[in-house]
């Protein structure tokens, strides 16, 4: 199985960090951010990592080489300048992914959530896409989406906000060009034909959007 990690933000809530760095190369603790997401997805047997850049595209192989230093291969899909969004920028790798259902992680996430399972699930016949939740946050209290009987809906006494973690189908993008194009117009357009399904994850997941909570994880990993 493959996996993409997403790296082709700017990053401007990091700022002043980000004017010379792209936020996933920050370092948190001993490692960069998305070194993180490449050990963790090593170990379960991901081979082969796709890593989409736009903002300072340069630092990425120059700083992470070709994968061998984490037993993986990593591959890069660059995009022009701005960026695809989310969406777009996983269309745009589309061709190297492959045919076969693979994993997707936000580059500007760490987490200590199990990969295994997710590695290893087979996805139903109608299901392209299966998505990773946790408890909302403080700086994001409404969440975004509710889980009923393990499929994803748009409206639910309780929402949860998405992990940036996902096992998806590349039909999920059937019919969609490589342009700029979000996520959750993708994620709706699922929903409403009942092909998303999801689990939560209540371990240790942070969303590093902010100075702060960079320096929260950094206080964090410190006490390891």
């Amino acid at each position: 199985m493959k996996a993409i990690i997403l790296s082709a933000g700017r990053g401007e809530r990091l700022r002043p960090l980000t004017d010379h760095t792209p936020k996933p190369l920050l370092k948190a603790g001993k490692f960069r951010l998305i070194e993180y997401s490449i050990i963790a997805l090593a170990k379960v047997g991901i081979d082969e990592i796709i890593i989409n850049t736009a903002y300072l595209p340069e630092q990425f192989p120059t700083l992470l080489g070709d994968g061998s230093n984490y037993d993986v291969k990593l591959v890069y899909s660059p995009e022009p300048e701005g960026g695809l969004e989310t969406a777009g920028g996983i269309i745009n790798a589309l061709s190297l992914l492959g045919n076969e259902p693979f994993l997707v992680v936000n580059g500007d996430i760490w987490t200590d959530y199990p990969f295994a399972p997710l590695s290893k699930m087979i996805l139903s016949d109608n299901t392209l896409c299966h998505l990773v939740f946790v408890d909302n946050p403080p700086h994001h209290p409404a969440g975004d989406f509710a889980l009923k009987s393990g499929l994803v809906k748009t409206e639910g006494h309780v929402k949860y906000t998405y992990s940036g973690i996902g096992l998806y189908h590349p039909d999920l993008f059937t019919g969609l060009a490589v342009q700029r194009y979000r996520l959750k117009p993708v994620f709706l357009a699922a929903i409403t034909k009942q092909q998303i399904s999801g689990e939560v994850y209540q371990g240790q997941w942070s969303d590093i959007g902010t100075v702060e909570r960079l320096n929260q994880l950094n206080k964090q990993l410190k006490t390891v």
